[in-house]
């Protein structure tokens, strides 16, 4: 894990996630024939932002890779990443707390009750 002054150290997974955002990145600038400088130039951010991007570094703002993306024409993706209808955890937890009987209650005008 690395520490970069930040309060919690980072877990080696959310490293290696980030690690292949900035391959994926990467690899979909190449394949629309964009130079490093021409992204970085359409993203508005330095060459070395860019290249710190796409070797997948965890300081780097959301906003960048969301420009990133946008430049890319896949910001859709980027905001579907968690799509709380699919949120299965989410969902069943909520499932959980559901009574197990509802009462009879007399419905009054106001209820929307049919």
């Amino acid at each position: 894990m690395i520490n970069k002054g930040s309060a919690a150290p980072m877990p080696d997974a959310v490293l290696r996630a980030l690690k292949k955002i900035g391959n994926d990145l990467s690899l979909a600038r190449r394949r629309r024939r964009f130079s490093q400088q021409s992204m970085a130039d359409r993203v508005g951010i330095s060459l070395s932002s860019l290249r710190r991007m796409e070797k997948g570094d965890p300081t780097l703002a959301w906003g960048t890779i969301a420009r990133s993306l946008f430049v890319l024409g896949e910001l859709d993706r980027f905001a579907e990443l968690l799509d709380t209808a699919k949120d299965d955890i989410g969902l069943i937890l909520m499932d959980q707390q559901l009574p197990k009987r509802i009462g009879r209650v007399k419905p009054g005008p106001d209820s929307g009750a049919l």
